[in-house]
């Protein structure tokens, strides 16, 4: 667990979403039994389903967690854009939808023109996302699969994979795994996955007014002396990470990039284990907290390979020699889906490990260290933190 320090570790031991216990995301059952994706990938082998897993699906069942998610007009606005703008990778084409909830996502391809899409969910929320589709009439488009994307069948190739795979901290419910699963299994040779890319940031943070609320409010409780309750609220309220949202003015330098993601090559042991370095100089004289985190993923399309050419000829007849980074057509940026502090508010809101003892810095003062994250040995959804820190 996070204990402050100079060297804490924490752990982000409940479901996503919603804050009530036991409410977690839909991982994913299916139905497809592909081949291979492609052949840099072998066949991948579907992990076992533990009573872990058969509990954080029976969590994403509950009407809360979704009504959460789809309230959150920046998170489902940026999907429906970002299949509207690839709409061209996206009509005549199928898709598949790995942990589609209500099938939001899937209702959206098809609206863009996809042929067939397999919207699979582990959750019994799929037994409803098949209503919504019959209420939709998209029944001869879109086929809901209930099932785990390990466990399920499907009988061709995708053109395409979509999913909301990211928890808080961009990691925690270790969904990626599942969408490296299907993507190995299932996804053409150039195929497209949204999202395609995702960062974790974290940086150096003050907000006196949690510590006031949660800590210094046992000095003086109607007229009563209550100092003796601070060590235990310290311990509630810091011992595990905190998903709350903060505004940029309680970042007090710049971010720095822990991980990135390329969803098209990422392989599933390397999110067993991320370690990061930082090194922030602090912009204010401020004291410090704690350390935020939060996420932003991009929807660019696959890189594509250009047609081999003969080399150009120059007006004097020599050929002209072209730079290797000139091989690959690099996908345009096109839209990204923010967590940070200064952009409007998400449910992800923002993963904060707090210290037991704030640290007064003064302007410019450095601060270095290290984080690793690192999937849980008893839970592979769950998170440990290690943050070292100067």
């Amino acid at each position: 667990m996070f204990t402050g320090g100079a060297d804490g570790n924490g752990h982000l031991p409940r479901p996503r979403r919603p804050r009530r216990s036991g409410v977690g995301h839909a991982g994913v059952m299916g139905s497809p039994h592909g081949q291979v994706a492609s052949g840099a990938h072998p066949h991948p082998a579907a992990p076992p389903c533990t009573d872990y897993d058969v509990a954080y699906f029976k969590a994403y069942s509950h009407i809360g967690v979704h009504e959460e998610m789809l309230k959150d007009h920046v998170r489902t606005s940026t999907y429906r854009n970002a299949i509207m703008h690839h709409k061209d990778l996206i009509s005549g084409k199928v898709v598949l939808d790995v942990g589609c909830g209500t099938g939001v996502l899937s209702i959206f391809c098809a609206f863009a023109g996809a042929t067939r899409v397999y919207a699979v969910d582990a959750s019994d929320i799929a037994l409803q996302a098949m209503e919504i589709v019959r209420e939709n009439e998209l029944s001869d488009k879109v086929v809901v699969l209930h099932g785990r994307i390990e466990d399920v069948n499907i009988e061709e190739k995708v053109d395409v994979i979509i999913s909301e795979w990211m928890g808080y901290m961009l990691l925690y419910e270790s969904m990626l795994g599942s969408i490296i699963f299907a993507r190995d299994k299932w996804l053409k040779p150039g195929g497209l996955i949204l999202p395609s890319h995702a960062s974790l940031y974290m940086a150096p943070v003050t907000n006196s007014q949690r510590y006031h609320d949660s800590i210094y409010f046992w000095r003086d409780v109607y007229g009563i002396k209550m100092s003796s309750m601070m060590p235990l609220a310290k311990q509630c309220a810091f011992m595990e990470p905190s998903v709350e949202t903060i505004s940029g003015e309680n970042v007090l330098t710049w971010p720095t990039v822990v991980t990135q993601v390329d969803c098209y090559t990422i392989q599933a042991q390397e999110l067993e284990t991320i370690t990061g370095a930082f090194k922030f100089m602090s912009m204010l004289q401020a004291p410090l907290h704690g350390f935020a985190f939060w996420f932003d993923v991009e929807f660019n399309g696959p890189v594509r390979q250009k047609s081999k050419k003969q080399p150009s000829q120059s007006s004097d007849g020599n050929a002209q020699n072209t730079s290797p980074s000139s091989k690959k057509k690099k996908p345009d940026v096109s839209i990204v889906l923010s967590t940070a502090p200064e952009d409007a508010p998400t449910h992800w809101q923002q993963t904060l490990l707090y210290l037991f003892e704030p640290i007064e810095l003064n302007k410019d003062q450095i601060i270095e260290g290290s984080v690793t994250i690192s999937q849980s040995q008893q839970h592979a959804r769950f998170l440990n933190i290690c943050l070292k820190y100067l």
